[in-house]
């Protein structure tokens, strides 16, 4: 953590706090490939801190505690208390209240499935958000449409497709498959009123919170197709049995999700390709050779 940055800091937690506040340790923290992430000891207490160049991700952190704040208006789920945001030179930076993880509960899955459901009954009468925001490192293009077809082949498919291509990460034979699947889409997705969503819900974005519970963490909040969250849920080795049943016993799918959920998918995996390149384009392929 760079002196400027450190003396911000300190000044925003006095003024935060009325009191003054000097940082006595910080102690560096994995943080991925976009952020640098800190815990950061005072003497008015522990907080997380994450920053990053502002001219790369314009409004990163402003966007997180506007997801953040949706969810926890939802009051469905515990989220980490934001502390302030702000900048610094050429950083931006995201204090959150420290959490401290404790060893989960024995109801931790069938609880979360719950408390996702519940997150979902949260309707909005359109989909998107009323502003973009970020997955990754990407911006998430969420302009609001009637339906949910449209929206996700508008802001979701049609946004990484172009990126892709531009960036030859797909082929014009690929784009063509996509073409073809398009159309199909409204026979694939039943229709459903949008749902408030975490919008990047993996493994890697909860934790197991000081009440043994699931917090949720580093949201791309928006209002979407709820299948499209519990598609997402199973990237990346999937949750526990015990969440999906608990999920399915309080907000029940329509018959079928298990033979559609990867047609969702095809959005985080052009994700991981515009991000990390064609390792994950088999997959996405996998899917169009199903349906084209």
């Amino acid at each position: 953590m760079h002196s400027e940055l450190k003396i911000t800091i300190e000044d925003t937690l006095s003024k935060k706090f009325n009191v003054p506040v000097k940082i006595l340790s910080v102690t560096a923290m994995g943080g991925g490939c976009i952020n640098e992430c800190a815990v950061l000891k005072t003497g008015n207490g522990t907080f997380f801190i994450k920053w990053n160049r502002s001219k790369y991700f314009p409004e990163m952190f402003l966007k997180e505690v506007k997801g953040l704040t949706i969810l926890r208006r939802a009051n469905c789920i515990s989220v980490p208390e934001v502390i302030a945001c702000g900048n610094a030179g050429d950083d931006d930076y995201l204090i959150l209240k420290s959490i401290f993880s404790s060893e989960r509960k024995r109801n931790f899955w069938e609880n979360f499935g719950l408390s996702l459901a519940n997150i979902h009954r949260n309707h909005s009468e359109k989909f998107g958000l009323d502003h973009d925001n970020y997955i990754g490192s990407l911006v998430q293009y969420n302009e609001f449409r009637n339906n949910w077809v449209d929206f996700f082949i508008e802001q979701r498919l049609s946004k990484q497709i172009k990126l892709a291509f531009d960036k030859k990460n797909i082929s014009d034979n690929t784009v063509k498959k996509f073409q073809k699947l398009f159309p199909k889409l409204k026979d694939i997705f039943p229709v459903e009123n949008p749902s408030l969503l975490h919008g990047d819900l993996w493994n890697g974005n909860f934790m197991s919170g000081p009440d043994g519970y699931a917090w949720l963490i580093d949201p791309a909040v928006y209002y979407g197709h709820r299948e499209a969250e519990l598609a997402f849920t199973k990237l990346f080795g999937g949750f526990e049995y015990e969440f999906y049943t608990s999920y399915q016993n309080n907000f029940p799918l329509e018959p079928g999700f298990d033979e559609r959920y990867d047609v969702y998918n095809l959005y985080p995996l052009m994700v991981h390709v515009n991000l990390f390149g064609g390792g994950y384009l088999s997959s996405v392929e996998g899917i169009l050779k199903r349906y084209v």
